[in-house]
């Protein structure tokens, strides 16, 4: 709706009760959206719930629990559904703690004679196996089949829902599948790590690739891919359909490097997104590279190292980082120290070429120095929206604050 009212050229105001805009997604994730509502002068209030409404000489005025007032000509609710389940109490049917109808595998209510699908039931989420209300039309679709063929004496079953979905603002295409780090925390769930890349959506020599920010998820036990998360221009929901499926499907990183997909320059890149995506965290789980955390970088003494080129660096960097561009890394090993921990960041944080060429350099090195290069796990671009995303409380306990004594320079370019 804000995109279409913004395209009959009326000013927008934006306000969110959360702290973050799409609260499905990461916060890191979410920030790219904040962007471009930004660069179309969207006005947003975030984490600032609407506490009432007041006429006004021209319109309505909009009260927000901070005491904020915004002039409007008018206003339209956006809060979400919950399921009406009036019936199914009277049946005396089981409701979850969600507010929807529990039902099992085969769509069976509390009561085995009564079936219920849609957007009223409460459903066994894929990846956690926690109860979820996910009002979603594909599901729901699924969902009346087999309640059908139950009914009719097929045994069908539901296997969850893993709340894939897309949705457009502005030209950026913006959807996930499967879990975010803030759900399998809600579960309690703490093995897993995440992984960042920036690639194109096609080919990078042939005209009009367009970069998209994908994240991906996965357990470290085992790497089986738990959820992913994806914002661009161009190409984004094609890939997350294809991680969707590697969910439902039990499938690991491992199978994303090696996943056979469509290619031509117009099309893809010999090595897809997926691929790559995979290939990052494969390295990771094969111990060949170890990955340092932006939520760290207030606190840590290691040594920052910039691969990209100077052009690339001087566009935004973090304050204190050396600039050794892989071309020079052979040439000026000196400069690297011997009993300090180096950290390496390039811009997307897939350098093809930055775990051979710098761990292939630093075997000139003692074993120790080796042992304690790591690299972050995504480049300058999620690390422009870890900074403006997160707060204090939020995740992994990344503060806007000390990040900002050792952060990114106000120079940097992240936008899309």
């Amino acid at each position: 709706m804000a995109e279409n009212l913004a395209h009959w050229g009326l000013k927008i105001t934006i306000i969110e009760a959360a702290d973050q805009l799409m609260p499905p997604l990461d916060p890191e994730m979410a920030e790219f959206v904040r962007q471009r509502l930004v660069t179309h002068k969207a006005r947003l209030q975030l984490g600032d719930p609407v506490a009432g409404f007041e006429e006004a000489a021209e319109g309505l005025k909009v009260i927000t629990k901070s005491g904020m007032a915004f002039s409007a000509d008018f206003v339209i609710l956006a809060i979400g559904v919950k399921p009406e389940t009036n019936l199914a109490r009277s049946a005396g049917l089981e409701i979850g703690s969600k507010g929807g109808i529990r039902v099992d595998e085969s769509m069976r209510t509390s009561d085995s004679h009564i079936w219920a699908v849609g957007d009223a039931v409460e459903v066994r989420d894929f990846v956690t196996g926690e109860w979820s209300f996910l009002p979603l039309a594909g599901p729901a679709s699924r969902q009346g089949r087999i309640a059908a063929d139950t009914i009719c004496g097929r045994d069908s079953k539901f296997r969850g829902t893993q709340g894939t979905a897309v949705c457009a603002c502005f030209g950026l295409t913006i959807a996930i599948t499967g879990a975010t780090e803030k759900s399998l925390r809600r579960a309690g769930i703490t093995d897993f790590s995440a992984i960042y890349l920036h690639p194109g959506h096609h080919a990078g020599y042939y005209p009009g690739a367009k970069p998209i920010h994908l994240k991906v998820v996965y357990r470290n036990s085992d790497g089986r891919v738990l959820g992913a998360q994806g914002v661009g221009e161009e190409g984004v929901e094609r890939r997350i359909d294809v991680i969707s499926m590697a969910i439902q499907k039990h499938g690991t990183v491992f199978d994303l490097e090696e996943c056979e997909l469509c290619y031509a320059p117009q099309y893809g890149s010999a090595k897809d997104p997926i691929n790559i995506a995979g290939m990052i965290a494969s390295n990771v789980m094969h111990g060949d590279v170890s990955l340092a955390s932006w939520a760290k970088l207030p606190s840590t003494d290691a040594l920052i190292v910039d691969v990209r080129e100077p052009a690339e660096h001087q566009s935004g960097y973090i304050e204190g980082a050396l600039n050794l561009p892989l071309n020079q890394l052979r040439d000026r090993l000196a400069e690297l120290p011997r009993e300090r921990e180096i950290w390496v960041h390039c811009g997307v944080g897939h350098d093809p070429t930055m775990r051979s060429d710098f761990s292939g350099s630093m075997d000139s090195r003692s074993e120790t120095c080796l042992a304690d290069t790591r690299r972050f796990a995504h480049g300058i671009h999620t690390a422009c929206s870890l900074i403006l995303a997160f707060d204090p409380e939020d995740l992994g306990g990344i503060t806007r604050s000390p990040i900002a004594a050792r952060s990114v320079m106000p120079n940097a370019s992240h936008e899309l």
